[in-house]
């Protein structure tokens, strides 16, 4: 390998590596143990839990009957992102995630870029849920008070 920041490692290295046991650096490696069914559930409680519950309501005040239509691009959307990463699944066939599939597709810089997207894209989703969940919790507990007040 060249010490050039657009470096590549070769699809059969990555998996000869995988199976070497040196892919994660310590001589372990993930099974594969997730079917079709489980993978699709967790991708709709992803989407379900961050989406519905932390943007709907605002959304629909401020947009109007035009929300649906933005649903169904969003799902459209969706649908296209898990081809590409079926697509990528199927080429690169060892866990990795989309750095994985930047590595061996643009290089190590570019795959630097979208593993640290990557976690700040599931820090700022965790947020935002959090967020979400507080408010429901503090209407909740403002409920409660005056529910007791009136009694």
């Amino acid at each position: 390998m060249s010490n050039s920041l657009f470096r590549k490692k070769s699809l059969d290295k990555i998996v000869q590596d995988a199976k070497d046991g040196l892919a994660d650096g310590h001589g372990g490696g993930l099974n594969k143990v997730l079917n079709v069914k489980d993978l699709t559930f967790m991708g709709i409680a992803a989407i379900v839990g961050a989406g519905i519950f932390s943007t709907i309501g605002t959304a629909s005040f401020d947009g109007g009957p035009g929300i649906s239509l933005l649903f169904v691009l969003t799902a459209v959307t969706c649908g296209f992102s898990a081809l590409c990463y079926a697509e990528f699944a199927s080429r690169v066939p060892i866990a990795g995630s989309a750095y994985t599939y930047a590595y061996v597709s643009f290089g190590e810089i570019v795959a630097w870029i979208i593993g640290w997207a990557l976690i700040l894209e599931y820090a700022i989703g965790n947020i935002v849920v959090a967020i979400s969940w507080s408010s429901y919790f503090n209407n909740l507990l403002v409920g409660f008070h005056i529910h007791l007040l009136a009694g």
